[in-house]
Order: structure tokens, then C-alpha cells, then sequence
């Protein structure tokens, strides 16, 4: 075991520096790798129990504005077949997930400009209206202050934006000139400071990634102090400029999980989609690496499969109760009870 003193400091809420999440990452070996999993999920018992909250996520709209280098549904991808949901879509979809005992719903699309503020706001409140014990969670990336505060207003209390990387040379590799790191930085500031929870997280293995990345990603969210961390592997889309490129490494990703949670005892770590695509235990790994949070598909069976942003995601061809089942299925197996409430960040 090569890190653990590292890894030691790291859980003394010590910063750890550039050099040293260099080492972590550069030299790692299975021994340093169970050693974070087991410190993490003994942070994570110790602060929520065997407990996973479920998010239902409503994938609204796979139209975007934007053509970022990794993502199947970029403006870009001609072979993508478009759809948008209504307020009412939406609506049906809160409530097949309330019966089933979510308390959660994120709201999650491209940058669809059809969706402007009014109509975003209007069915934001027809939500926390119609569910007033359920919390709003928006993904749907760049915006505006205004818009986020609008959207905290009507009742949005989560927001998901993923910062991708922290070093300003790597993001412009991955997305065209038009966008940049400094507009993504500038959205999670103005998030945090309206008194959204905050989510930002990476794609563990995406293309151009270096351990200097890694470590810069480590020491950012050190800094900001995200309340959720999105983390999956990076996985390929044929329709893409990175249809070639190698899919992101599952241990790195549990690593990477790991010192998140060791790093932010308190955060909302989802096992993600993408994890379940790239191993068939992946989101089982995922939770006995420190995740807290499933999020199960509550979009209809019909667009499931449009909403592709990496090939072979896993749950398109499962109606949402039955996705629900597997997801409940796979956490019990592994001893953890899914649990009915908001999870809403709690500071200790």
C-alpha cells in the first residue's frame, strides 16, 4: 500500500497538495484502492446509516444549444431524434415517481432554449405545488443569474452542473471556443451564493485527462465545497469526436469516489448511470465506495433511448417501475435500504 498516509491526512480534513493527489492517482494499487473504499463507506455509515436516497430523474429535453466534444446529444449530432416534454409529460412523470415513493425530482435536459424562464418557473412551481414534501433538482447547465434566481424562487432548491474540469486548457478540448471554463465557474458561483444546493462533479477518464487534471479537479471542489458530486467514468458516443477514444477506468472512478467522500463527509455522491453502463455492479461498487444516492429514470419508455449522451446506458428499455425494482434489488443485495425522503444536505 503506497498512499495511505495520504489518504490518512486526508481524512484529518488536511488539504491535501498538488503534488501529493498527483502521487494518489500516479501510483494507486488495489491495496490503496479497498483501503479508500473501506475509509469512505465508514464515513458514510457513520454520517447516514445504510441508507440511499432516490432522485427521479425526468430527462425533459435532448434538444441542445451547445456542442460539447463528448455528448450524444450535442447540436452537432444530426443522428440524434429530438424530443421535448410538456408540462403535463412532466407532471405524469412527478407522479408516477411520488406513488413509488420518491421525494426527490430532477428536472434534467440539454440547454433548450424553447424552455425559456416563465415556462421553466411555471413547472417548477406546478411541482413543489402539487408535492410540497418533494425537492426540485434542475439540471439544465449555463444560465443566466436571473434564471437561477427565478428558479430558487419558484421552488427549486438543487441545482446539477458539472464542472467537467478544472483547468482552463483541458475544457477547451472538450467543448467548442464558444463555451468556457470561466462562464462554468461564474454559473456555480452565482448558484452557491442564490442558496442553492450545488452540485459539480467530472467524467473520470475523458479524453486529454491527465493526474495534473485530476489533482486540479481534487483541490477545486476541496475549495468550493459542493453539497452533491456527480462522478462516473467517461463512456464513449459513436456520434461523437471521441467515438475512439478509450471509456474511463472503473477503479479510477471508485477512487476518485472514495477520497470525494473521505474529502466531503457530508456531500450527496450519487452511483451513476454511467458506472451501472460501464460494469454490471458498477452502481453497487459505486455505494460501497461512499455513494449515498440512486437515481432511478422516471422519463417515459418512449424517449429513453433518445436521450443517449453516451453509448450503451443502461435502464432505456425498462419502464420506470421496473428500473425502480432493479435499482431497490441491487442495494438490498449489498445490504443498503433505499429510503423515502428528501436527503436534503445536512452541515454537521
Amino acid at each position: 500500500m503506497k498512499n495511505k498516509e495520504i489518504i490518512l491526512k486526508l481524512q484529518s480534513n488536511r488539504a491535501l497538495e498538488e503534488g501529493e493527489w498527483i502521487q494518489i492517482f500516479d501510483t494507486f494499487d488495489d491495496e490503496d484502492l479497498r483501503f479508500a473504499m473501506d475509509l469512505a463507506r465508514e464515513i458514510t455509515i457513520e454520517r447516514f446509516g445504510k441508507k440511499i436516497y432516490f432522485r427521479g430523474i425526468v430527462e425533459f429535453t435532448n434538444v441542445c444549444k451547445n456542442d460539447c466534444y463528448y455528448c450524444g446529444i450535442r447540436a452537432g449530432n444530426s443522428n440524434c431524434a429530438r424530443y421535448r416534454l410538456d408540462e403535463e409529460d412532466i407532471l405524469a412523470c412527478c407522479e408516477d415517481g411520488y406513488a413509488h415513493g420518491f421525494r426527490t425530482f430532477v428536472l434534467q435536459g440539454g440547454e433548450d432554449p424553447h424552455y425559456t424562464k416563465e415556462k421553466m418557473c411555471h413547472i417548477v412551481r406546478s411541482i413543489t405545488e402539487r408535492y410540497p414534501d418533494c425537492a426540485v433538482t434542475m439540471s439544465i447547465g449555463e444560465l443566466d443569474r436571473d434564471y437561477y434566481q427565478a428558479l430558487y424562487d419558484a421552488g427549486a432548491v438543487r441545482y446539477l452542473l458539472r464542472h467537467e474540469t478544472a483547468d482552463a486548457e483541458h475544457y477547451a478540448l472538450l467543448h467548442p471556443a464558444s463555451q468556457t471554463l470561466e462562464s462554468r465557474m461564474r454559473c456555480l458561483k452565482d448558484l452557491k451564493e442564490i442558496g442553492f444546493q450545488t452540485g459539480c462533479g467530472i467524467m473520470v477518464g475523458s479524453p486529454h485527462q491527465t493526474n495534473l487534471h485530476l489533482a486540479k479537479d481534487m483541490m477545486f471542489m476541496a475549495d468550493f465545497k459542493p453539497e452533491m458530486v456527480g462522478l462516473g467514468p467517461f463512456i464513449p458516443h459513436r456520434d461523437t469526436p471521441f467515438r475512439d477514444e478509450a471509456a474511463g477506468s472503473v477503479d479510477k472512478t471508485l477512487m476518485v469516489i472514495a477520497l470525494t467522500r473521505i474529502m466531503l463527509p457530508n456531500a450527496l455522491i450519487p452511483s451513476t448511470t454511467a458506472l451501472g453502463t460501464a460494469e454490471a455492479e458498477g452502481r453497487q461498487k459505486g455505494v460501497l465506495a461512499g455513494c449515498n444516492v440512486v437515481m432511478p429514470n422516471l422519463s417515459p419508455l418512449e424517449v429513453r433511448k433518445k436521450y443517449m449522451l453516451y453509448d450503451g446506458k443502461v435502464g432505456t428499455d425498462m419502464s420506470a417501475e421496473a428500473g425502480i425494482r432493479t435499482l431497490r434489488a441491487q442495494m438490498e443485495e449489498i445490504g443498503y435500504e433505499v429510503i423515502v425522503a428528501r436527503g436534503d444536505f445536512k452541515r454537521r
